[in-house]
């Protein structure tokens, strides 16, 4: 996209760069995007100006609260991936490279031994507070990275700083930013999104909503694209320029 000011010119070709485009091998009513965007269910809604260290708390039914630290995690080790991103709005981002320790690995050697043995969900926290619901089996899936660097380079704010739970076979609203807390639950808890996350999200399945058939929404959700990016990016800039800003050192006062 080209600056703020708005122009025809402009416009089209935000347009075109924002409009998912048909192409072969993606899972059903998808479509791809070439570009990574910035993009949020409230897309109003800055990311934190400030997340400070990775760390992950865990807490929850059953258990006395801990904390995962950045060490903590780097003794796992870190395992690169790449998949495609898919947004249940239908649009697919290809050929993301993802680095980070497998969520099973982190699971199975720093929470499960501190955690009941019949925890059944999970829900994932962002700084943001944004909170996503998983069933245990599908938050240990194969291909779930706890990741802290997209295409080699340490994650932006903009796609989930410090830390992002990426798990690829859902859709994007699994995928938490700014990941930073777990919860443990032996019942189905409630997420952020109410009726519109669908407890599995299987990309395969198109399970994208609890309720409504993922062939109704198809249209709808892709008639949202371009606003919603459009919207989400500038907010993403309006908070990098107020972080910048606080982090400028102040001029001493005169006098």
């Amino acid at each position: 996209m080209r600056g703020d000011r708005w122009t025809p010119m402009n416009w089209v070709a935000s347009l075109r760069s924002t409009w998912p485009r048909r192409a072969p091998g993606l899972p059903p009513g998808q479509r791809r995007l070439d570009i990574f965007p910035r993009f949020s269910d409230n897309p109003l809604l800055r990311p934190p100006l400030s997340v400070g260290p990775a760390r992950i708390e865990v807490r929850g039914e059953g258990i006395t609260p801990f904390t995962l630290t950045a060490n903590d995690l780097a003794r796992i080790g870190p395992r690169e991936q790449t998949s495609d991103f898919h947004c249940v709005t239908t649009w697919t981002h290809r050929q993301v490279r993802w680095t980070g320790p497998p969520m099973t690995a982190v699971w199975k050697q720093l929470i499960a031994p501190r955690c009941p043995d019949h925890a059944a969900y999970v829900v994932a926290i962002g700084a943001d507070e944004f909170r996503a619901v998983y069933t245990l089996d599908d938050l240990l899936g194969p291909d779930v990275l706890v990741a802290s660097a997209m295409h080699g380079q340490p994650l932006e704010i903009r796609h989930g700083a410090p830390l992002r739970l990426v798990s690829p076979s859902q859709y994007g609203y699994k995928s938490v930013k700014h990941f930073c807390a777990l919860e443990i639950h032996f019942t189905e808890p409630p997420g952020t999104l109410g009726p519109k996350e669908h407890l599995r999200a299987r990309v395969a399945l198109e399970e994208r909503h609890s309720r409504i058939p993922a062939r109704l929404l198809r249209w709808p959700y892709r008639l949202l694209v371009p606003l919603t990016i459009a919207v989400a990016e500038r907010t993403g800039r309006m908070a990098s320029g107020e972080a910048q800003a606080r982090r400028r050192p102040r001029a001493p006062k005169v006098g």
